[in-house]
């Protein structure tokens, strides 16, 4: 319900764009999947690809411009697709599926993400009127019909007179995709590209793929004067570029590109000075993947966390939403490795988000007004929510007060939609069993399907055991089987109850596999109860839990997850002494 109903006058804008963008996808499935159908499982991207990108990009754009849905993608489908790429259980777009216990596992971000950021990148190198009207010709000639990969190269060359297959496959067919390491080498620079992996450097065996890589060479000239060059495509593993370096530069321009950039901290600090100018030659995308990048690089080991967080606070001054959700999208996963360091590291942490977020409510307040821009509304709340998140006094007591007046009088006029989640969410992290029992109210008879699910989140956010406790065993008797994960993903998220939920899943293992059997939503369960542990120890003792057990309808998930808590504890142990010492100086 909650990607299909709406009510307009109730429901936050989150809501309004999740049921929008569903609605677009699905309808764009009448041509990819409808008209011309994926002849097996393995082709399963050209349908979801194309869905993604058409329904949820192409489409959504032309009808809520305001949005800005391509940017947006950055942070959504570029991110999880980098972010589920970068482990060694990751797959190709167009993988074998030789049983049908593979086919539920490859609906994946992949399939939906990785492969609408390859098609969007090559809409971006061909030119968009040149994809789609090669994207018409595939139509026509499959039309009622079943294609494979080979038919789409073959409409979007004719349209573009490009060997598109040369260009591509490697993008489909192999796993994985590339980070480019960039160096200053007399009169320009040269790139290199090797396979980027979340836990580090990458074997031989490991890094033999040479992609085609559309490097969008961003320049501006002494008057400020912005170019990019769309014709440097990187097709060896090593290439040097002439470029006058003293003038500001970046690849991947617009982030369009399915890679990631790795500067020298050089570079990268003077990159981050022009990004944080008030009339940047960088634009919110350049922004948005810089940010993304320096984070994920810190992650691998190729780059130092603290110089991330330097970019960040260099950033104070973004005045862009997608920014700032990049930005605390980034912050979000450092803190998620931190969670049982010391809690000095932990406060410093929350200081930190806290000086960042802060100023932001203070300026745009709590109330929402109809002249609002889609782009004030979402940082208003992503501000709040980040702020309170961080254990920000004022921002917990102002939300607080407007419970406080709903839990008493049953009226929620204090409480905007745009704020209900997170209202309600730290009522219960700061509250009680009355905060608790009220949510729990809101959920069994929810008034929008955005506020059910907000009160869902809400009921996993409590510090009380006993409480977590009373919540999972309602999670097996009084839930519908479509609203678990979210359950789960609450569990997962809070600190209180991060290893509790993988205790949980085990000790209900027979009856949680029974019922999510032949559905696709058991691998996110399996994701969700364990991918955000982050110790070796972890790791190990989740695979020898699995020991013996048929795991064939999660097998995928499974290793993923695996892979996941070995990057962390990886990052973890080389971070925690740069991230400690950097946390101390920007407290004082």
């Amino acid at each position: 319900t909650s990607a299909f109903l709406l009510d307009p006058k109730k429901s936050d804008l989150a809501a309004k764009k999740r049921v929008a963008t569903v609605t677009s996808h699905e309808c764009a499935h009448l041509w990819f999947g409808d008209l011309v159908t994926m002849a097996w499982w393995d082709n399963l991207w050209l349908n979801e690809g194309f869905a993604t990108l058409m329904g949820e990009v192409i489409i959504i754009d032309k009808v809520f411009p305001e949005w800005k849905v391509d940017s947006e993608f950055i942070d959504v489908h570029l991110a999880r697709a980098l972010d589920l790429d970068a482990v060694r259980s990751s797959h190709p777009i167009e993988v074998p599926v030789p049983d049908a216990n593979q086919i539920n596992q490859i609906f994946d971000a992949l399939s939906y993400s990785k492969a609408g950021s390859v098609l969007r990148m090559l809409s971006n190198y061909v030119g968009e009127e040149t994809f789609l009207r090669g994207v018409s010709i595939y139509l026509s000639k499959h039309t009622y019909g079943n294609s494979v990969t080979k038919d789409l190269w073959k409409g979007i060359a004719e349209a573009s007179g490009l060997d598109i297959p040369k260009m591509l496959d490697n993008w489909i067919l192999k796993i994985g995709y590339p980070v480019v390491t960039v160096k200053e080498s007399g009169d320009g620079i040269t790139v290199r590209q090797d396979r980027f992996l979340s836990d580090g450097k990458p074997k031989d065996d490991e890094n033999e793929t040479i992609w085609q890589i559309p490097l969008n060479v961003k320049t501006a000239d002494a008057s400020g004067k912005v170019s990019i060059d769309r014709s440097v495509v990187l097709s060896e593993r090593e290439q040097t570029i002439p470029l006058d370096t003293s003038k500001p530069f970046k690849l991947n321009a617009q982030t369009t590109g399915v890679y990631r950039v790795a500067y020298t901290p050089e570079q990268l600090k003077k990159i981050g000075q022009e990004a944080a100018k008030e009339n940047s030659v960088f634009s919110l995308e350049d922004r948005m993947g810089l940010v993304s990048d320096a984070t994920i690089l810190a992650k691998a080991g190729i780059s130092e966390t603290s110089a991330a967080l330097d970019l960040i606070k260099s950033l104070k001054g973004e005045k862009e939403y997608l920014v700032w959700s990049a930005i605390d999208n980034q912050l979000g996963k450092l803190s998620k490795i931190l969670w049982e360091q010391p809690e000095e590291v932990r406060e410093n942490f929350n200081a930190f988000r806290r000086s960042l977020m802060k100023p932001l409510v203070d300026k745009l307040g709590y109330e929402y007004h109809e002249s609002d821009s889609a782009d004030t509304i979402q940082l208003r709340t992503l501000a709040i929510a980040a702020a309170a998140g961080a254990k920000d006094p004022d921002v917990i007591a102002e939300l607080t007060s407007r419970f406080k007046h709903f839990q008493e009088t049953g009226d929620d006029s204090k409480i905007p939609a745009d704020l209900v989640r997170t209202t309600y969410v730290n009522a219960v992290r700061n509250g009680g069993r009355a905060e608790w029992e009220t949510v729990k109210k809101v959920y069994k008879k929810a008034p929008t399907p955005s506020a059910k699910i907000s009160a869902m989140l809400a009921m996993t956010a409590s510090k009380d055991k006993e409480i977590i406790e009373e919540t999972l065993k309602f999670v097996l008797t009084d839930v519908q089987i479509q609203d678990t994960m979210y359950f789960f993903s609450g569990a997962a998220a809070n600190r209180e109850s991060r290893r509790r939920i993988g205790e949980f899943f085990k000790e209900n293992y027979e009856t949680i596999t029974k019922m999510f059997e032949g559905n696709f939503s058991l691998s996110y369960l399996v994701k969700f109860s364990f991918q955000e542990l982050t110790t070796e120890k972890d790791a190990d003792a989740v695979k020898a839990w699995f020991e013996g057990k048929d795991t064939s309808k999660f097998n995928l998930a499974l290793a993923q997850s695996l892979d996941t808590i070995r990057a962390n504890a990886k990052w973890l142990e080389r971070c925690k002494a740069d991230v400690a010492e950097w946390l101390k100086h920007a407290k004082q």
